[in-house]
């Protein structure tokens, strides 16, 4: 390609997902190898369980009645330890206490991608979010949290408060939900290439870079424009 094509891709996850930190990382490492293209990141809310009260639930409980016994959770974690050292993550899964409800983080995940807001908040809230449950072990759920994460993405943590504090936005995220699980996202980190092409799951980096590129490469070509064959 002559000239840098620009794609978007609308990541479909939630900060209760580790696999979903491992595919953000993925990703990361997917646009440096596709660095010939212009990828425009946007992040979309989904919730593993909405079920979760407000507060959260203690998380080792939860997790061992989810995943049915002890030898099967710690084998899941040592698989996920192992795998997010490869990519500079460090899961602290022992420490973690709490299993939150995400719909407040997914919220503020939603402000930080407003025109209001630092350009690159909605990545970096993504981030310091991810961080905060996972090697922090900090509870996502709670309204201080939420605001550090926001400061920490250069936000305004008192606009932040406020908006924590009432009902905005609540509703178009919860409809915004109900509609991937319509779509057909039964699991995430969900990447939508161009709202057309969708690769499931945490992908390595360079099956996402490769994604990345044909898409680019087919819009240039202005395949994307034509009415797909049945």
């Amino acid at each position: 390609m002559s000239e840098r094509t620009s794609i978007t891709i609308d990541v479909i996850s939630d900060v209760a997902c580790p696999w979903c930190f491992l595919g953000m990382k993925r990703l990361e490492h997917a646009v440096e190898l596709a660095s010939d293209v212009d990828v425009q990141i946007r992040w979309r809310p989904y919730q593993l369980d909405p079920s979760i009260p407000k507060e959260g639930l203690p998380r080792r409980k939860y997790m061992l009645d989810k995943f049915g016994d002890e030898s099967r959770l710690t084998a899941a974690h040592e698989r996920l330890t192992m795998l997010g050292e490869v990519e500079g993550i460090r899961f602290n899964f022992d420490a973690m206490q709490v299993s939150a409800n995400t719909l407040d983080a997914h919220r503020l995940i939603r402000w930080g991608g407003s025109p209001k807001s630092p350009p690159g908040a909605q990545a970096q809230v993504v981030k310091r979010l991810f961080e905060m449950n996972f090697e922090e072990a900090r509870d996502i759920g709670a309204r201080d949290v939420l605001t550090e994460a926001a400061a920490d993405a250069g936000m305004d943590a008192n606009l932040v408060e406020a908006l924590l504090s009432s009902h905005a936005d609540v509703e178009s995220l919860q409809n915004e939900i109900a509609a991937a699980s319509q779509m057909g996202v039964t699991g995430v980190p969900c990447f939508l290439l161009e709202g057309k092409y969708a690769v499931m799951g945490a992908q390595e980096a360079e099956v996402l870079a490769d994604a990345i590129k044909q898409v680019a490469a087919a819009k240039e070509r202005g395949e994307l424009d034509q009415p797909q064959a049945n």
